[in-house]
């Protein structure tokens, strides 16, 4: 891995920042370090150097909001996560940097237009439909897909969990097991693509301090934040997440 200048290292310290505080507040502000990671460092080393402070940050989540899960949902929705992992791994294996990540960006505009659409359509006060066998596995394999190419399932699932109604505490703690566990599951495939090495994971001790700083703010701001606030700052994110991809 080669290694970043000042300012580069800079940039990847207030990204570890915002990888915290995006585990215990806003989901949707990782996008914006995935993209500082890929503008620092090569696309495919970015997502390596990437994974273990998202596994850092999702400790932190879990002592958090550990109470507020939704076990139900994560059972239906792993099998086809895995599978979308899978389907990740293969498809780093076979296109270039380019391709990834502009295939992630339109994914993501799919589906914010899709929940707009959907939000829209919804009578005032009704309650949200229950999502759909067919729903939750198409999620699934796009929260799968996505954050095993450029660690950008967070999006994926906050349009999820978004869509079927989920409180804030009740979003992040759902999502904050999801993510522990997926973020597992891939460290197998990443050391196997060569994405973890020995030098990014230097750069991982240099960078988790920063990681503990942002989870500690997030935790804090997050009780001051009402729900409306917090779907719009998750919608808006996701949104500038799949723009920059598709640069």
């Amino acid at each position: 891995m080669s290694d970043p200048t000042l300012w580069g290292f800079t940039a990847l310290v207030i990204a570890a920042l915002l990888v915290g505080f995006a585990k215990t507040a806003i989901g949707g502000v990782a996008a914006i370090s995935v993209a500082v990671f890929a503008a620092v460092l090569p696309a495919r080393e970015s997502t390596g150097a990437l994974l273990p402070l998202l596994l850092v940050g999702d400790l932190f989540a879990i002592h958090a909001y550990r109470k507020h899960a939704d076990w139900g949902v994560l059972v239906r929705l792993f099998p086809s996560v895995a599978v979308g992992v899978g389907v990740g791994t293969v498809f780093m294996a076979l296109v270039d940097d380019t391709v990834m990540r502009r295939t992630i960006g339109a994914i993501l505009l799919v589906i914010v237009g899709v929940h707009v659409w959907q939000q829209r359509r919804r009578v005032p006060g009704a309650d949200p439909p229950a999502p759909h066998i067919a729903r939750t596995t198409a999620f699934g394999l796009a929260a799968g897909f996505t954050t095993m190419v450029a660690n950008a399932g967070g999006s994926v699932m906050a349009l999820y969990l978004l869509s079927a109604g989920f409180a804030m505490m009740g979003f992040l703690g759902t999502g904050a097991w999801f993510f522990f566990a997926v973020n597992l599951f891939k460290l197998p495939f990443s050391v196997g693509l060569g994405l973890i090495t020995v030098d990014s994971l230097i750069l991982n001790l240099w960078l988790a301090p920063a990681v503990v700083v942002g989870a500690l703010i997030g935790k804090a701001v997050i009780h001051r934040m009402d729900q409306s606030l917090f779907s719009r700052l998750v919608l808006i994110f996701t949104t500038l997440s799949a723009l920059n991809l598709l640069r």
